[in-house]
Formats: structure tokens, C-alpha cells, sequence
């Protein structure tokens, strides 16, 4: 089980593949922004999680400070010579002279890049306020709006790929608000820039070199690839290995086009993606559930899974009172412990995170494209009057947990499978309720 608990280290979904020590879960791993206004603005940052999809997340910062003249002009100059050797490498594998002459005429350093990337602000946001605007009533009435627009052409992806329309309207909300703000930097650029003064500099130099590939394939030109400033790209932010390895051209015009007002090929690409990925047709992502007085919490761990006839002996039924429908085997998820709502989910909600590692970006997901489709909002309502941990309560609470005997396996700040662990054998030792909440009643007790 991962719990939701702050927006401070979000996924790049896999961008950083590796670097991440736990596997974290925070509501602000997604790459959209959670109002419908400019995903791709200023205040959103790159961290890192552990997942197969390769696209960025995003996430408020702190107003950056401007970097001074003096850097910039060196890191100007210091860039061009990294152009230079870059050029080499990249003809070694395979690029073009004429794509590397054409992208990178006239093509400078971006300071604002380096910005947003290194002023990463810890900023805490529950689930409940993420999915207050992740699904609004704005985003639901638009989703609705554009399934009778786009209808002619979702039915025909549908029927192709098996992914249901609604969800593909639910990520194209999210990831740009459909078609709004998809990113207006120069992919190049930002990518360039990243590679050669970021903390990350080999993944980026990796996505650079699929850009690239990108524009030798001619499916986009140079001053049309364009994106967040991190790289991610169209309709639904694709990063550039994903988009070589799942994009689609499903319009037939010879071009895998994810960039134009036409959002055909964006849309067809990501229901690819989760087919590749093992989508099933009919199967939701989850289902809310009341759970019965004496419940045994150590049940509700992603591990354990049951059908619905076994949950149902236990207690567990859908809301209303009624037993789940069979739907294949299902695990318990309790996003704001035991005070908050609780789900049944499937495995299209492990497909779902390949897309993006962020329980509570699978959540607004799932729960937008329901809301699309005309089902009701959630019932049970949140634990409002707690607080999320910030950054360094968190790893007060990795630390005073590993202190005390219950060793998270590192105190970074990220709230995973480890901590979730740590969290709960410390519940059982103390007589807690187990449902591996890293709350803030549960740091006050371990101080």
C-alpha cells in the first residue's frame, strides 16, 4: 500500500529511473497541474520516482531567484562548448548533421530551465485538496464537452486499442486540459540545457538524443517540438522515449503528430501505451468501499489481494452496502489512512501508474473519468483538518522511526513501501490502528 500524503517529491515516472530509494507516493507526482489553468507555467518542478513510463511531474515551487549576469554569460559560453562535444556523440549515434545543424542553430542556453529545476520548494498538499481541482466540476463539464466533440474518434481508438474513451479524456484533462496548455518551450532547448547543467545530465542527454530522433524521423520540425520546459511533449506530455516507443499515427498522414490542435494522434498514443501496458477492457480502476468496525488493517496492503466474494466475507463492500462486483482480484487502498476514504482497486490501476507512479494522479484519473461517464463523486469524505507532512517532518519521521527500531532504509523525505512499513510494524508495536499513515498525530507520538 502507498499512502498519499504530501505533494513534495513527485515522480518524474520513471524519468529519473533508479535514482529514487523508495518508490514514493505522493499526491503531486502528476505532471499536470491540479487547477485548469496553465499546467505548463512557472511554478511547476521536476523530482524523482521509480516507475516504467518516462514522463515528468510537476509541482508548485518558490519564485526563484534570478541567476546573476557573471553565470549566466559562463554558463553561455560553457554551453556552446558542451554543443560541440554533444554534436559528436550524437552523429555516433545516428543522428543527422542536418537535424543536429537545424535544431541547434541558434539555440542557446536557458537559464529559467535551471530555475525551475534547482529551486525545488517542499510544498505539502493533501490528496483531498488535489483531487478538490483535479477533478473539478470545470474539468468534468469540459471532459463531458469533448466526449461528444471527439466522439466519431474515440470510439474508433476504443475499438482499436480497448481502452475506454473516458479515461483517455481523463489524462488529456490533467495532463493539459485538453489540448489548452501544452507547453510552449522549445523541447530542444530545454532538453540541451538540462543535459548539460542539471543534476541529471545523463537522462537528460538520453532524451535529448530521442528528440532528436524524433526530428530525423520528420514527424515534427524543430521550431514546432515543442513542450513543458522539462521536455514533456503534446497532448498528453509525452516524454521523448515514450513517445518513440509508444506514439502512434493513427490518422494515417504519415506522422506520429502529438503536437497539433488535432489531438488525434496524442490520444490513440496513450490509449497504445496502456495497452502495451496490459489495459483491460471493462475493468475499473476502483471502486470505493466502507470497510467493517474491527477491520483488520494489515490487510490493506497492495500485496494482499482477494476477489470480491472473499472481501465481501470480510466486510468489505462497495458503499451502499452492496457486495463488489466481480471485477478480478482486488487490493485494499487507504490514501488517507483509516479516517479517510477507502478503495478496491484492480490492476488498471497498476497499469494506470506506468503512465504515472503517483497514487493520487491514478485517483484523479480514475475518478475523473468516471465523473465523465456520469457516476457520482466519492461519498466518503477526507480527514480535512489534518495536515500533510512537509518535507522535513518527513524525514524527522524517517528518522525516529529508524531510531526506535523500525528502519525505513533511508531518510530522504519520500514516503514509500519502506516507510509505509516502518510506519505500520511501529502502529502494530504501539496498538495503532496499522493502516501506514504517516500522520502528524503519529510523528507527535514518536517525539
Amino acid at each position: 500500500m502507498r499512502i498519499l500524503v504530501t505533494a513534495a517529491v513527485m515522480s518524474l515516472s520513471a524519468a529519473y529511473p533508479g535514482l529514487a530509494s523508495e518508490r514514493s507516493s505522493e499526491p503531486y507526482h502528476v505532471k499536470q497541474a491540479t487547477s485548469d489553468k496553465v499546467p505548463n507555467s512557472p511554478e511547476l518542478l521536476l523530482a524523482s520516482a521509480v516507475s516504467h513510463s518516462i514522463r515528468p511531474a510537476a509541482r508548485p515551487i518558490k519564485k526563484a531567484m534570478p541567476l546573476k549576469p557573471e553565470r549566466v554569460a559562463l554558463s553561455n559560453a560553457r554551453f556552446e562548448n558542451w554543443v560541440r562535444a554533444f554534436r559528436v556523440r550524437a552523429g555516433e549515434q545516428g543522428i543527422s548533421t542536418r537535424t543536429l545543424d537545424r535544431a541547434f542553430h541558434g539555440l542557446s542556453y536557458d537559464p529559467e530551465v535551471i530555475k525551475r529545476d534547482r529551486n525545488q520548494a517542499e510544498f505539502s498538499k493533501p490528496i483531498w485538496a488535489y483531487l478538490d481541482s483535479a477533478v473539478s466540476q470545470t474539468r468534468i463539464r469540459n471532459g463531458q464537452a469533448a466526449l461528444v466533440d471527439h466522439s466519431a474518434v474515440l470510439e474508433q481508438i476504443e475499438r482499436r486499442y480497448g481502452v475506454e474513451r473516458e479515461v483517455l479524456l481523463a489524462i488529456w484533462g490533467l495532463e493539459s486540459s485538453f489540448g489548452t496548455y501544452r507547453g510552449a518551450d522549445n523541447v530542444i532547448r530545454s532538453l540541451s540545457t538540462l543535459a548539460f547543467d542539471s543534476r541529471r545530465g545523463r537522462f537528460f542527454e538520453g532524451q535529448l538524443i530521442a528528440a532528436l530522433s524524433i526530428l530525423d524521423a520528420g514527424d515534427v520540425t524543430p521550431n514546432a517540438m515543442t513542450g513543458s520546459w522539462a521536455g514533456a511533449m503534446g497532448h498528453t506530455q509525452f516524454m521523448p522515449t515514450s513517445y518513440l516507443d509508444y506514439a502512434v499515427d493513427f490518422t494515417g498522414d504519415g506522422k506520429r503528430d502529438i503536437w497539433s490542435d488535432d489531438p488525434t494522434d496524442a490520444l490513440a498514443s496513450t490509449a497504445a501505451y496502456l495497452s502495451r501496458f496490459g489495459w483491460t477492457s471493462g475493468q475499473p480502476w476502483g471502486v470505493e468501499v466502507r470497510l467493517p468496525d474491527g477491520f483488520d488493517y494489515a490487510l490493506a496492503q497492495r500485496e494482499i489481494t482477494k476477489d470480491s466474494a472473499d472481501w465481501a466475507e470480510l466486510g468489505v463492500l462497495r458503499v451502499d452496502g452492496n457486495q463488489v462486483a466481480d471485477h478480478g482480484l482486488a487490493s485494499v487502498l487507504l490514501p488517507a489512512g483509516s479516517k479517510g476514504a477507502a478503495f478496491l482497486i484492480y490492476e488498471n490501476f497498476s497499469v494506470l501508474e506506468k503512465y504515472n507512479a503517483a497514487d493520487a494522479y491514478v485517483i484523479g484519473v480514475g475518478h475523473l473519468a468516471d465523473r465523465i461517464r456520469g457516476e457520482p463523486g466519492f461519498l466518503t469524505d477526507w480527514p480535512r483538518d489534518d495536515r500533510s507532512l512537509n518535507f522535513p517532518e518527513r524525514k524527522e519521521l524517517q528518522r525516529r522511526l529508524t531510531e526506535q527500531g523500525f528502519d525505513t532504509q533511508g531518510i530522504d523525505g519520500r514516503v514509500g513501501p519502506n516507510t509505509i512499513r516502518a510506519v505500520r510494524a511501529f502502529q502494530v508495536a504501539n496498538g495503532f490502528v496499522p493502516d501506514g499513515y504517516p500522520s502528524l498525530a503519529l510523528l507527535e507520538n514518536l517525539r
